[in-house]
């Protein structure tokens, strides 16, 4: 079984009190996810199986699953799961483990892994 990285996409890392400030992190998680669907259009993202974000300090009303929420909030068929892993200091590394464990046990072919470090919304006065 072969694992491979298709695409990656990101968003702007943010600052306190910047411009992103009022932003909500399931809201700023979608957007790469919107944007992966087009820049793939022939994908079928039906056979995504599973949305895996890895979440460093999840806090305040981002306490809950940000992956499903980003999930439904980029349009992505509601058929497909959302995880979020709670691990402070290394939100990329432990989904990427799930998501290669998944696969090179053959659980899952398609997996959609990302990342957030802060899920504070920082309310500017």
């Amino acid at each position: 079984m072969n694992a491979f990285f298709c695409v990656a996409v990101r968003t702007p890392i943010g600052r306190y009190g910047g411009a992103l400030a009022s932003v909500r992190t399931d809201d700023l998680a979608a957007i790469p996810l919107r944007a992966l669907q087009t820049r793939n259009p022939d994908l079928d993202w039906s056979a995504v199986e599973d949305v895996i974000l890895g979440c460093a300090n999840q806090a305040g009303e981002d306490n809950r699953n940000v992956a499903r929420m980003a999930t439904l909030l980029s349009g992505l068929p509601q058929s497909i799961p959302g995880a979020t892993v709670n691990r402070l200091l290394r939100p990329l590394l432990q989904p990427l483990l799930v998501w290669i464990t998944q696969t090179v046990l053959e659980r899952a072919t398609l997996l959609l892994e990302a990342a957030c470090m802060l899920t504070l919304v920082f309310h500017a006065r």
